[in-house]
């Protein structure tokens, strides 16, 4: 038995005579009137009539210990501690005069915190561990001995009573006074939230896309199919002044589970009103809020800013609330106050309905607020002083364009579209850059619809619709007024801008040398204003420049710099310097646009000078040109393609490399599978191998349209690439449609056995590492159909540990391979035992 239980039992039975002395006989009475029985008037070794001494606790103390040693059975501590225990446990019991609370308290407290207590307040050392074991025990009794004695005095007992009624009579008082706050819903606003809230879930329960006009594709969508979680991100204060900021990332529709106020910043189209509208619709449906849509053009166009009153008229709700309702709602603090759009009000009214927000804040507590703007519109930290928090939110990612196509073509009743837009998506790197925002998105989709599964011929008519809708018809058909700048306007000043950024290579400028090249243009836009003026509202209204950094400006897409760019060298005649570029990567898709834009004259004039260079990339640059280039010289396209036919589609894998030493240009231009011989087949998918690396996403698009080919040698080069790629995105969309004939799926680390376990059953398969019995049949599908296993490592140990049969694991296996670590000298016999029925081939002897 441990010495301190053993102990502990002991003291019990001694303890309680020596608790019984350590507090007065008498006492002053219940405390009833006066104050709280406090435990340095119980005690008897305070105040002026002492009934027990100092010395006396010690001698208690003493005795107790001693007691406990003379005590049958193993002692609780070594000998010759005897002394310090005593004078600890006499500092313990002495400090019980020193606790500041009352006897009620004390029993509330409980004796295991009460003797934690005396611990901190007459601490013990230099004894050793069984000792201070017995001291805590004894403690810890003694305690329990206190409180049992407070229990029973006939004070106690009022003092409980006084006490439970004092609370209750305080929890009463805080009741009535909450009740007085929060008055009771009058039956006449229960009445209209009823028709209120299914009128917000439903006007808000539909998106309009803004400045489409295609035939066959409707500008109005479901919200719950248009809704897209997008993230948000935050910069948060670092844990060290000489660390850099901590970003934090939540999904936007979480915003404000933690902050009650809420800023969220996004570029045009990013999806901040389709989030407001979604916001309002779920707290509609859910009842916990009192939803508001408050668009701010919208409250801005009577002059003054309404009255919560006035809230629901201004934004036109035919329902009339009972008077004073909206009041009422707020100050109960059930608002969910959502304002759309502080950038597409003019600067001079921004401070005002900053003044009207923080007056209805300070006026009604409690509730919630979202305010949404684009980057730019308010400097940095514009309401951080009012509780704000700073959310953005962040373009798309690859599985959220792809969400949204199928959504997209899932409400369009246009399923046959998909698939090859999603295919156009990961292979076309300038029109996946494109596609990071629900607006562009639903762009890119309407026109692939209405162009029955093409986009356009040349993608300058995709542009040309995304620069009108940004520039000028999206803010007329919303309502945004105080627009300055003219389509016209807006394009050559940005044009001029995305030129100055091609020439120095670089997707960022200074403002002051934005505010130069604005300056020397606005006698050719004929633009009142000066240009720090006129590059703000560019900057505000165009959709397509940013700040990423206060002083530095930058277009919303590279994309949008190259077209633009393209387009102001074009104009000026800059063939020259176009072509003298052709060789640098980061001029690819300028020069591309470069022939969009160019008339037939000097789009032939631009291809001559690439195909001059006689080398395959640019020979590939000149053949994706011609997707751009609807006119043009039959001479001049007959010598492209004929050239360009020599490297695509690649006959030999030597030709294969050759054509991805090209780059992720080649993707575009890889054929098939239709049409091209089983060696051309393989060609192809080599080249898109070599190309994962670089483009992920784009070789993936190609090799998937190649999982269903018959070919042996392309099925194994499918199989062979498996860890260039996302494992178990690859696993899903190209290895578990093979057709497995005469294949061996080789697992080489875990992410590779987790999807095996996923896909389809395998009859051949390789584990490379050393791996157990029981692993090997946790992650193979259909283990006992296995009729050839692999296994490459340094032996048997480890492989058969859990008492299974292989053999009786694996009844199809015909062939059993063990691939070994050459230094190891396998035992063949050992092997053909676990495997009586297959054949055993170990290899790797010394």
């Amino acid at each position: 038995m441990e010495p301190a239980v053993l102990g502990g039992k002991l003291v019990s039975g001694l303890i309680g005579p020596l608790v019984r002395k350590l507090f007065a006989g008498g006492g002053p009475g219940a405390g009833l009137v006066d104050r709280p029985v406090r435990l340095d008037r119980l005690v008897s070794f305070r105040g002026e009539r002492r009934e027990l001494g100092e010395r006396e606790v010690r001698r208690l103390a003493g005795r107790l210990v001693r007691d406990a040693l003379d005590s049958p059975g193993e002692p609780p501590f070594p000998p010759g501690e005897e002394d310090a225990v005593a004078g600890a446990l006499a500092g313990r019991l002495l400090a019980l005069g020193d606790l500041d609370m009352d006897d009620v308290q004390a029993v509330r407290l409980g004796h295991r915190e009460l003797a934690a207590r005396l611990r901190r307040g007459a601490g013990a050392h230099g004894l050793s561990t069984d000792a201070g074991l017995f001291l805590d025990s004894a403690t810890e009794w003694a305690c329990l001995h206190v409180l049992e004695f407070f229990t029973r005095r006939s004070a106690f007992v009022a003092r409980t009573l006084v006490e439970q009624t004092r609370a209750q009579a305080e929890l009463i008082a805080k009741v009535d006074e909450l009740i007085t706050r929060v008055p009771r819903p009058d039956a006449r606003d229960t009445a209209f939230e009823r028709r209120y809230l299914p009128y917000v879930a439903e006007r808000y329960d539909q998106i309009t896309i803004f400045g489409l006009d295609l035939r066959d594709s409707p500008d109005r969508w479901p919200l719950e199919v248009a809704y897209l979680s997008l993230e948000a991100t935050a910069e948060e204060g670092s844990l060290r002044p000489d660390e850099p900021a901590l970003t934090l990332r939540v999904r936007a529709e979480h915003a404000l589970r933690d902050h009650d106020r809420v800023l969220l910043r996004g570029d045009a189209g990013s999806g901040k009103t389709t989030l407001v509208q979604w916001l309002a619709v779920t707290a509609a449906r859910d009842g916990d809020r009192v939803p508001y849509v408050l668009p701010l053009r919208t409250l801005i166009r009577g002059g003054a800013l309404p009255a919560p009153a006035g809230l629901l008229e201004v934004v036109g709700c035919p329902l009339t609330p009972p008077d004073g309702w909206a009041e009422r709602v707020l100050s109960a603090g059930r608002g969910l106050l959502l304002v759309d759009g502080l950038d597409e009000i003019p600067a001079a009214d921004r401070h005002r309905v900053r003044d009207w927000l923080l007056a209805l804040i300070r006026a009604f507590p409690g509730n919630r607020w979202l305010l949404t703007s684009r980057p730019t519109a308010v400097r940095p930290d514009w309401l951080g002083p009012e509780g704000f928090r700073e959310l953005s939110l962040t373009p798309m990612r690859a599985p959220e364009v792809a969400t949204f196509v199928s959504r997209w073509h899932a409400a369009a009743r246009a399923p046959e579209y998909e698939a090859a837009l999603l295919d156009a998506l990961r292979t076309k790197r300038d029109l996946a850059r494109l596609a990071t925002n629900p607006l562009m998105c639903g762009l890119i989709c309407a026109l692939h619809r209405e162009r029955r599964g093409y986009l356009p011929t040349g993608r300058k008519e995709l542009y040309d619709a995304a620069l009108t809708m940004l520039l000028a018809r999206r803010d007329r058909e919303r309502g945004v007024a105080g627009v300055e700048l003219g389509e016209e306007a807006q394009l050559e000043l940005l044009q001029r801008l995305a030129y100055a950024l091609v020439l120095s290579g670089r997707s960022e400028m200074e403002v002051a040398t934005a505010e130069g090249i604005v300056e020397r243009a606005l006698p050719t836009v004929a633009v009142p204003g000066d240009a720090r003026a006129v590059l703000h509202t560019l900057l505000l209204r165009s959709g397509l420049l940013r700040r990423p950094e206060e002083e530095v400006l930058s277009f919303v897409h590279r994309t949008f710099q190259d077209y633009l760019g393209a387009r102001y060298a074009v104009e000026e005649g800059h063939l020259d310097v176009l072509a003298a570029h052709a060789g640098e990567t980061g001029w690819e898709d300028v020069i591309r646009m470069a022939v969009a834009h160019a008339r037939p004259g000097e789009r032939a004039v631009l291809l001559r000078r690439l195909l001059a260079a006689d080398t395959p990339r640019l020979t590939l640059l000149a053949l994706a040109c011609l997707e751009h280039a609807a006119a043009l010289d039959p001479g001049v396209r007959a010598e492209v393609e004929q050239r360009a036919a020599a490297l695509i589609p690649p006959r030999s894998p030597k030709d294969a490399k050759t054509l991805g030493e090209a780059g992720p240009l080649v993707l575009e231009l890889l054929p098939g599978p239709d049409g091209l011989t089983d060696e051309e087949a393989h060609g192809v998918t080599v080249a898109a191998s070599l190309l994962a690396d670089a483009e992920p996403a784009g070789a993936l698009a190609v090799l998937r349209r190649f999982r269903e080919h018959p070919s042996l040698v392309v099925r194994r080069q499918l199989v062979g690439t498996w860890d260039r790629f996302d494992t178990r995105q690859y696993a899903e969309e190209v290895l578990d449609h093979l057709d497995r004939t005469d294949l061996i799926l080789v697992c080489t680390c875990h992410a590779e056995r987790e999807a095996l376990s996923r896909m389809r059953p395998w009859t051949r398969l390789r584990f490379d590492g050393d791996r157990s019995l029981s692993e090997i049949i946790d992650v193979t599908p259909a283990h006992e159909a296995v009729e050839e296993l692999i296994l490459v490592g340094t032996g048997l140990r480890g492989f058969v540990g859990d008492g299974a049969g292989p053999d009786s694991a694996f009844p199809a296996l015909r062939t059993f391979r063990f691939e070994l670590a050459p230094y190891v000298s396998p035992d063949l016999g050992e092997y053909r035992r676990l495997f009586p029925r297959a054949t055993v081939i170990v290899m790797g002897r010394s």
